[in-house]
């Protein structure tokens, strides 16, 4: 009877580990990025979802009247890139997309100027500031789960999630925006899946 529970046990085990293999590595989510979405970055240029370079990628969704997580979201996630710029992986492995969800308000001039506080001053840094049509806008979020609805008050009602995808657009791992941005456990996700 104890052989019977102890192989019981190691099965059961192996299966766990076998699932979880399964879909962490064999079968990662795939994010299913819309092709047909075109978007604007800050500085005018054309930034195509048909034409992604090989690079993992950070993916945060903002608005630049947002009054609470986006803009926290978007000063760590500049430290963050001064860390992966001290690795020397900033631009090369990874890149961060900054999308406006509120692309009336955030017209090219208001993006560049915000992108600007973050030291971001042209699209040949690895951080792409994108604003587009209330469509392509809603086809992205749409395409990694982020919900977002302007009631009318002015203040964008939206998910609290950035988005890590690896080079080949699998989704794999959703951090949370503003004060729960936990900075060194994005550093690490992202070093030990570019390396």
């Amino acid at each position: 009877m104890k052989k019977l529970y102890i192989t019981f046990s190691v099965l059961l085990v192996l299966g766990i580990a076998a699932g979880i293999f399964y879909l962490k590595v064999v079968r990662p989510g795939n994010a299913e990025l819309p092709q047909d979405v075109v978007m604007k970055t800050a500085f005018g240029q054309e930034y195509s979802f048909a034409e992604l370079p090989k690079k993992a990628r950070l993916i945060e969704f903002m608005y630049t009247d947002c009054p609470d997580v986006c803009p926290l979201t978007t000063v760590e996630m500049s430290k963050l890139r001064h860390s992966l710029e001290k690795e020397g992986v900033f631009g090369d492995k990874v890149e961060f997309i900054t999308v406006t969800i509120n692309p009336k308000q955030d017209t090219e001039e208001v993006l560049r100027d915000y992108a600007s506080r973050f030291e971001v001053t042209s699209d040949e840094e690895g951080w792409i500031f994108l604003r587009g049509s209330e469509e392509d806008t809603k086809k992205l979020a749409d395409s990694l789960g982020f919900l977002y609805r302007d009631p009318g008050t002015g203040d964008i009602i939206h998910s609290t999630y950035t988005y890590f995808l690896d080079e080949n657009n699998n989704l794999l791992e959703q951090f949370t925006m503003g004060k729960g941005f936990d900075r060194d456990k994005v550093f690490r996700r992202i070093m030990s899946t570019i390396d």
